[in-house]
């Protein structure tokens, strides 16, 4: 039987999950050195079309070399920023909610649903998947079909392994087979002199450190501009799918840009401390 951390003797399919951070980033360039081998037939990027300007410029530069053994295939669901802000509008649309966090009168402070990563990550590579596959929608995977799907989680993310709810699908974690940390990760693109990608995850991404925003607001004036801009508008964006109270960004409770970033809270974690399983991709 093949084990969680092991490859697949004899998949039908091969694929990367790229989501064009440091850990995904790592895995496509090992598999183009042939660090990690037999290499995927494809890599799927699911474009929630509201990651930072650097994601896209990451991705421009990857679709631009001749030296990428495999496609990268950008797949997605339409505008996540957009599908939020037309529910503020009142448009009637049910939407994919974000888990901002939610302030009642009494100033609790909870967390609304999560259902962004599935609706516009998870689900669009699943389909992606069965297309290559050429099984229809609603049909069944022929049996002995096996999808090797290479994820880039790291040894102090391991909470974050498991295997996949399709029986079809076999979870594999390179980097953890090869006993590797994010650190690890960057410490091998600058060895190579590979440029170490930004954080992929959306600009207003509610999984935000303290110490990420500080930077965001110090190096990357655009970026926090969209996120504030976007903290304003889901103020009362909530009300429509009954939540009783205002929506934050923060965990604070506090518009963005007037909440103190100077402590780490550790309440508010990373994308990487707070999501079980398989989340955005890395």
């Amino acid at each position: 039987m093949t084990g969680i951390f092991s490859p697949h003797p004899n998949p039908t399919l091969r694929v990367l999950s790229l989501g064009l951070g440091v850990q995904s980033t790592t895995l496509l360039e090992m598999a183009c050195e042939g660090e990690i081998t037999p290499a995927p037939d494809f890599a799927l990027f699911a474009d929630t079309q509201a990651e930072p300007r650097g994601v896209y410029e990451h991705l421009t530069r990857l679709q631009r070399r001749n030296s990428i053994p495999f496609p990268i295939k950008v797949i997605g669901k339409g505008n996540l920023r957009q599908s939020v802000e037309q529910s503020i509008n009142s448009t009637g649309g049910r939407f994919a909610s974000v888990p901002f966090f939610v302030k009642d009168e009494a100033g609790s402070i909870g967390a609304g649903r999560r259902q962004c990563t599935k609706e516009f990550k998870l689900e669009p590579i699943w389909k992606a998947i069965r297309q290559e596959l050429g099984v229809e929608p609603k049909r069944r995977v022929p049996k002995g079909t096996v999808v090797e799907v290479w994820i880039g989680i790291t040894t102090d993310e391991i909470i974050r392994v498991s295997p996949d709810r399709h029986a079809w699908a076999h979870n594999r974690f390179p980097l953890i087979e090869k006993h590797m940390s994010r650190g690890d990760c960057m410490e091998w693109l600058k060895r190579r002199e590979i440029a170490v990608p930004v954080k992929s995850r959306c600009v207003f991404c509610p999984f935000t450190s303290n110490e990420e925003w500080r930077r965001i607001k110090a190096d990357d004036p655009e970026q926090w501009a969209d996120a504030c801009d976007v903290d304003r508008k889901i103020r009362d964006g909530g009300k429509s799918r009954g939540l009783r109270g205002q929506q934050f960004v923060h965990r604070s409770g506090m518009p963005l840009d007037e909440a103190d970033l100077r402590v780490p809270d550790p309440r508010q974690g990373t994308m990487g401390e707070l999501c079980g399983g398989v989340s955005c991709g890395t």
